[in-house]
């Protein structure tokens, strides 16, 4: 069963900012997730109603899942120190 993957808007922008190497991983992270919506050391955000964060490194990407539309949106991929500002 496999999710299709939607960036929401300034998470193109925000991903072509990161250096190669950690697009790469980035990348990587975000099409497992197609496969496996909540792979092991995914946390759920306390506080937010659906939203999923997945750790690359110091690198986060925050997303949100719809299970009965099979859909995972990429919210936010930004480094540790900044992720949590913008929610």
């Amino acid at each position: 069963m496999s999710y299709a993957i939607f960036y929401g808007p300034g998470v193109s922008k925000d991903m072509s900012r990161l250096p190669r190497e950690v697009l790469r991983r980035v990348d990587k992270a975000i099409v497992m997730l197609g496969q496996t919506p909540r792979p092991s050391g995914c946390k759920k955000l306390s506080g937010q109603s659906s939203l999923y964060r997945v750790r690359v490194g110091d690198w986060r990407i925050v997303y949100e899942i719809d299970d009965a539309r099979q859909r995972i949106a990429i919210r936010i991929v930004a480094n540790r120190r900044e992720v949590y500002r913008d929610l």
